[in-house]
């Protein structure tokens, strides 16, 4: 793979990490945290548009929105593991 591709998607998983971090208050992890979460999020993201055949644009702009869309829905489910867990564990405390 070239280096500029590579860049080019890093960049875009770093704008929808940020833009779901912004989204979905308080659950931004930092630059690195922002780009894994946006890169993953994109795979989400394109999955989804593509399973339910919904168009989300094309070009940059396109692939930047359906980035964002998995990258906000991945951001939910990890706030709803990690809640679910943090109450497991009050939860277990008590008992």
């Amino acid at each position: 793979m070239a280096a500029e591709p590579l860049i080019i998607y890093l960049v875009i998983g770093a704008v929808a990490g940020w833009l779901a971090g912004v989204m979905v208050r308080g659950h931004g992890f930092g630059v690195a945290g922002n780009i894994v979460v946006g890169v993953i999020g994109s795979f989400v993201g394109g999955w989804l548009f593509s399973h339910f055949h919904l168009i989300h644009g094309g070009g940059l702009l396109g692939t930047v929105i359906g980035a964002t869309a998995g990258a906000v829905i991945l951001l939910f489910l990890i706030r709803f593991v990690r809640r679910r867990t943090l109450f497991q564990r009050i939860f277990q405390r008590r008992i």
